[in-house]
């Protein structure tokens, strides 16, 4: 938990100086961390979101697929 903490300060830190620069806004250091901090937490919860949705449209779509499949196999091999 704790390792995993560093590293989220880490990294926000380090992406909060690439943003701001890239942004071209001058902020102070703790700014600059607590924006990255901040910008790490946000997109890990998008990027979450958007791979739980994403999973469960792909799982539909799988599954209406596999069910396609089987039932054309059923009428296939009634006949």
């Amino acid at each position: 938990m704790m390792s995993s903490l560093l590293f989220l300060v880490v990294i926000g830190g380090a992406a909060g100086l690439l943003a701001t620069r890239l942004m071209k806004v001058n902020t102070d250091l703790p700014t600059t961390m607590g924006i990255g901090v901040l910008g790490a937490l946000f997109g890990a919860f998008v990027l979450r979101l958007i791979v739980t949705v994403g999973g469960w449209a792909i799982t539909f779509v799988l599954a209406a697929a596999g069910s396609m499949a089987l039932i054309w196999l059923w009428q296939r091999f009634r006949r």
